[in-house]
């Protein structure tokens, strides 16, 4: 090279990965919270600066070594202080790497132009480290902080994660391939070109992870929006398949009904009674036992409890079902019938078959409609985000029943909350009082 040019100096570039992991996890959920966090995370700040120094002198031959060492630092920073997965901890770290190479050589670059070759004032060279990286990092926080889900769950797989090592490797590869020779067709041969292509790389290989992660957060949004509506239409078709079985059942019990009577009516004997009797009590099962005011509400609890009683679990309803006169058939169908679902499939994990309740309430509060749903419930409520933690193998697909409650109910003004008192998980909703 034609041009003497001094790396960024390792302490900066150790500041600079830092303060790419706190972005990140800023704008993440906490593990540790306060004043935990804050000690961890500048113990932690030590430990880089320690380890730049200590590895200044090694032989080129351990620069990449070193690099992802770096790198795996900056994974377990991000891993300990946030509540996300160890692929999400990764992508992350990949996306933070790139971000720090952009900022500490954009703050060398502008550095250079202004003090190359001449003898810089501490106070200056300070004062424009401060406001180069104080001011790339809050533009990228504040674009982060659009993109990231508010539960920070980014739902990341391994093939998103692999292709985000990818362009991370390459643009490390391209951006510094001039400090290891200049004889390859993209690396230059003086300073400043040097200098330009490691920043314009760099800022070209956080632009393409930025795009791909918008992209990735599309994805995840049309899919969880496909989900919530294939949820919505499948409550919509249980509840018109439930009203014309609950329909005929009901025909059908009026029928035997009147078949009863009219055996009651000729001779009796002690075991033809007692097997009317029997016959009376097992069609009650089939019975519509639910009149709430409502005809949607009746026939959902209805199918609901036909279930119920299969599975020996109790569900009993207190509602005034004219309440929800004013709201859709489809939300009545996606509120009731998704929150009951979730209802029953815990109660069947419960052993004791005595304990396994459900009840319904919908009454007024204040001129709010209150509909709050109750059930038996062993444990500790654990949530993430505002919806439990899921038991499910696959989490991926964990919520949507529930997000699919809070659309609807979002719709009429109202709001969804989960709490637990004593031995009971509560869903309620709060929905201003419909006229």
């Amino acid at each position: 090279m034609n041009d003497v040019l001094p790396d960024i100096p390792r302490l900066y570039t150790a500041l600079a990965e830092w303060l790419a992991c706190i972005v990140y996890i800023s704008v993440l959920k906490k593990r540790p919270c306060g004043w935990k966090l804050i000690t961890f995370a500048g113990g932690f700040l030590i430990v880089q600066f320690g380890y730049m120094v200590m590895t200044k002198d090694l032989p080129i031959a351990f620069w990449i070594p070193t690099m992802l060492v770096a790198i795996g630092m900056m994974f377990f920073l991000i891993y300990i202080s946030s509540d996300i997965t160890v692929l999400e901890a990764g992508y992350l770290s990949i996306r933070a790497f790139v971000a720090a190479e952009l900022v500490a050589s954009f703050e060398w670059q502008v550095y250079n132009f202004y003090f190359a070759g001449a003898k810089s004032d501490v106070v200056y060279e300070l004062f424009l480290l401060s406001f180069i990286f104080g001011l790339s990092f809050l533009l990228i926080r504040l674009l982060e902080k659009r993109h990231i889900p508010e539960e920070g769950r980014l739902n990341i797989r391994h093939r998103e994660l692999w292709s985000t090592v990818v362009i991370g490797l390459a643009v490390f590869g391209i951006s510094n391939l001039s400090f290891v020779t200049s004889r390859t067709p993209f690396s230059g041969e003086y300073a400043q070109d040097i200098l330009n292509i490691r920043t314009l790389v760099d800022l070209g290989g956080f632009s393409i992870l930025f795009a791909y992660h918008i992209q990735l957060n599309g994805f995840r949004l049309r899919h969880e929006l496909e989900a919530v509506q294939n949820i919505l239409q499948n409550q919509y078709i249980q509840y018109q398949q439930s009203k014309e079985s609950i329909d005929i059942i009901n025909y059908k019990y009026h029928d035997l009904k009147n078949q009863i009577i009219a055996l009651r009516a000729e001779e009796d004997a002690d075991k033809r009674n007692e097997y009317l009797t029997m016959m009376e009590n097992e069609i009650k099962f089939y019975e519509a036992q639910f009149k709430t005011g409502n005809h949607v509400l009746d026939t959902v609890l209805a199918s609901k409890n036909i279930y119920c009683i299969k599975n020996s679990i109790t569900l009993t309803c207190v509602a005034d079902g004219t309440m929800l006169n004013g709201i859709d058939i489809i939300d009545i169908c996606t509120i009731f019938g998704n929150a009951l679902d979730n209802a029953i499939e815990y109660e069947q994990q419960i052993k004791e078959e005595d304990k396994r309740l459900i009840h319904v309430s919908v009454f007024a509060q204040k001129g709010f409609l209150m509909i709050r749903f109750e059930n038996y419930f062993e444990g500790e409520l654990k949530l993430e985000g505002d919806l439990p933690v899921t038991t499910k193998e696959n989490s991926y697909y964990h919520g949507y029943g529930l997000k699919s409650i809070r659309y609807a109910v979002q719709k009429y003004g109202g709001v969804v909350n989960v709490d637990q008192k004593d031995n009971w998980f509560e869903l309620k909703i709060l929905i201003p009082k419909l006229v």
